[in-house]
């Protein structure tokens, strides 16, 4: 049996599996989806200095490929962030139960009484880059919504993954459910990517995270649904109207908190008036903090400043870097965000009610902030536990993806005896 034929079958056999653990989970109870949860939690907190262990090889294995430290960041597992996916699994678990859940009701003259009410999707494949706690927060996410996974993580996050899987499998166990409910595929070969794009009997929707050859790839050669989740070149207006202490400290956070997250952001526009009353304190606190501030014009005669090329606007860094730009007004900034934009997040820092509602309204991102930071551009933050990803296509779900996002919907019908005339 030649590798890829290997690779076929182990496919193959993790589908089927999946495809069985989604009917049973479909008609568990709610109860049961809680307890595999919290149990997961747990066996995560106690079992934290083995995934420790397991993502001290990814950072050895990444190290020597020569990721940047942004990516590095991204990988890198300590007590604090394993706190981080534990209370993600008790946030998660503590949510109401999506299944069931009656999205409309109505009755017709005709005698019918009509419910539309959430379903699960079924086998849902997700394929990500670097981040382990994806693991944990895509396993959580499915399990809550009735759904099987199908994980197949980064090459780089192998180890890490691996270790936090088996605490969600512990989990599933303790609670009396299939251990198939939550699969990771167990090799790095990249041909079980291009496996899984095609397995239309088995998976019902993918759902790529990572950059944008990953999602680019999937987008190409999906056979089955994708919930896209495209590059978050997230950018930051400072209006003329702006409070320049509140955007000091909005631009600070959007940027450098965590440049490797998908809303951090990646340009920062200025409106002249805000330049010409408060100078270039914005761009200042960045070349302090070490960011690498590219720009054009008239911003290129403050120190430090280096000449932008001309594909800086329009990418996605995931560095101590960003792209800057004078505007004049909230058009231009908008026409630029509409240009070089990712439809991922977008933020406004303004004090104007009229122009925030403008700049609302124009601009078509999966999300929209006013005088807050894109790095709260989270499930998590947005009070779904955890998140998959932020989806930037426009069908079924849209920005952040949590559970309710991993449903759909069936009608039920009620008649007594109606007959149709």
């Amino acid at each position: 049996m030649t590798k890829g034929e290997d690779i076929k079958a182990i496919m193959a056999e993790i589908g089927a599996k999946a495809r069985a653990a989604a009917s049973e989970l479909a008609v568990c109870s709610a109860e049961r989806k809680h307890a595999a949860l919290i149990g997961a939690a747990d066996y995560v907190w106690s079992g934290r200095a083995a995934i420790m262990d397991a993502n001290a090889e990814d950072l050895a294995y990444a190290e020597e490929k020569g990721l940047s430290p942004a990516m590095i960041d991204r990988l890198m597992l300590d007590e604090d962030r394993i706190r981080g996916i534990v209370d993600s699994l008790r946030a998660v678990a503590e949510q109401a139960d999506p299944v069931g859940e009656v999205l409309a009701e109505w009755d017709m003259p005709s005698g019918l009484h009509i419910r539309r009410v959430r379903t699960p999707l079924g086998v849902i494949g997700v394929i990500y880059e670097s981040r382990p706690n994806v693991t944990a927060d895509a396993g959580a996410l499915c399990l809550k919504a009735g759904n099987a996974v199908i994980l197949r993580g980064g090459s780089e996050s192998f180890h890490s993954s691996r270790a936090i899987h088996d605490c969600l499998v512990k989990g599933l166990k303790s609670a009396k459910l299939p251990a198939e409910a939550i699969q990771l595929v167990p090799t790095r070969d990249r041909a079980a990517v291009g496996e899984m794009l095609t397995m239309t009997r088995d998976i019902d929707v993918i759902v790529p995270r990572g950059g944008k050859g990953l999602v680019g790839r999937v987008q190409a050669e999906a056979r089955v649904p994708v919930f896209a989740h495209l590059e978050g070149i997230c950018h930051v207006y400072a209006d003329r109207d702006a409070d320049p202490e509140m955007a000091r400290k909005v631009v600070m956070n959007a940027k450098t908190r965590r440049t490797g997250i998908c809303g951090a952001a990646e340009c920062l526009l200025i409106d002249w008036q805000f330049y010409t009353r408060h100078g270039a304190v914005l761009i200042e606190d960045l070349l302090k903090a070490g960011v690498e501030v590219r720009t054009t014009g008239e911003l290129l005669k403050i120190p430090g400043t280096v000449k932008a090329a001309p594909d800086d606007f329009g990418r996605e860094f995931l560095d101590m870097i960003i792209a800057v730009k004078l505007v004049d007004g909230v058009d231009q900034a908008i026409a630029h965000i509409r240009a070089y934009g990712s439809q991922h997040t977008d933020a406004i820092l303004t004090g104007n009610d009229a122009t925030a509602e403008r700049f609302f309204a124009n601009l078509d991102s999966a999300i929209l902030m006013r005088n807050a930071s894109t790095q709260f551009a989270d499930g998590g933050e947005f009070g779904m536990g955890a998140e998959i990803g932020i989806a930037t296509g426009k069908l079924h779900a849209r920005g952040p993806v949590g559970a309710a996002q991993l449903t759909s919907f069936k009608y039920l019908v009620e008649g007594n005896g109606a007959v149709r005339r």
